[in-house]
């Protein structure tokens, strides 16, 4: 499947800032799953500084504000072939060992909530079963928009909140998994909605990883594994490490942020 992707990121400052710098995570990479076409990416109100690969593989650029900047633009478009239509990413391995990704971390600490929701994966024969299970009992503990959470909403806080989006799905599911000694991480990237082709925002889900398969995505949001209709764009241990764009600003600016998405075959 052949989608064309157009996704704008706007900050608007409400004063000059005197430096600000950026780390974009939204450049996608070719694999047996997907094939870049062609893919482009423009700043306006600041510059790109530098293009490196992270530890876990992600296309990263360094972009750096323009000094008295009141408006930083990051626009990323282009066309992306997809070919996986079965949820399978399969046994690609980085440079972080399997281990690394049974860790937790700040925003997928497991609590009582989820350490009980974890024990869902055991009702079932086996471990791929086990999972999808997982993937509706979060579902139906956190319903999709329930309760307002942020990027900074923890897991744990979001099965508390009975409430949440794509990210707090994603990281419960991780944590959970986790919690049954399954090494998971998670995955941003982007979906096209079949209904649609203005997007709220990007999207993210998780993969577990499962001996004899490799690495296995779950949609919690949608209910389904992922297929053709997915972009992958960055993975790491939580929604912190797969950002697309995370930074720091000096100053005393306040910040507003517009977001533009479309994405269409």
């Amino acid at each position: 499947m052949k989608l064309s992707i157009t996704h704008t990121t706007k900050y608007t400052y409400d004063a000059p800032v005197s430096y600000g710098l950026q780390q974009v995570r939204l450049v996608p990479a070719s694999s047996k799953h997907q094939t870049i076409a062609n893919w482009t990416v423009d700043i306006s109100g600041g510059s790109k500084e530098l293009m490196f690969e992270d530890q876990y593989q992600n296309q990263t650029l360094l972009v750096k504000a323009d000094q008295g900047a009141t408006e930083v633009s990051v626009k990323v478009f282009g066309e992306v072939d997809t070919h996986c239509s079965d949820g399978v990413f399969g046994k690609i391995y980085g440079v972080a060992p399997l281990w690394h990704f049974a860790q937790s971390t700040p925003r997928t600490a497991a609590g009582q909530g989820i350490t009980a929701l974890a024990s869902t994966i055991g009702t079932k024969t086996n471990i791929l079963d086990g999972l999808h299970a997982l993937s509706e009992a979060i579902i139906e503990a956190v319903p999709y928009g329930n309760a307002d959470t942020f990027s900074g909403t923890t897991a744990e806080e979001a099965l508390t909140a009975g409430g949440g989006v794509c990210q707090d799905h994603a990281q419960i599911f991780v944590s959970a998994a986790r919690v049954a000694g399954i090494p998971a991480r998670y995955v941003s990237g982007y979906l096209m909605m079949n209904d649609r082709v203005e997007q709220d925002a990007s999207h993210a889900w998780a993969e577990a990883h499962i001996e004899g398969l490799g690495w296995v995505g779950f949609d919690v949001s949608n209910g389904i594994s992922p297929d053709e209709r997915y972009v992958r764009i960055a993975t790491g241990l939580d929604s912190r490490d797969a950002a697309p764009i995370s930074g720091l600003r000096l100053g005393p600016a306040s910040e507003s942020m517009i977001v533009s998405l479309q994405i269409q075959q």
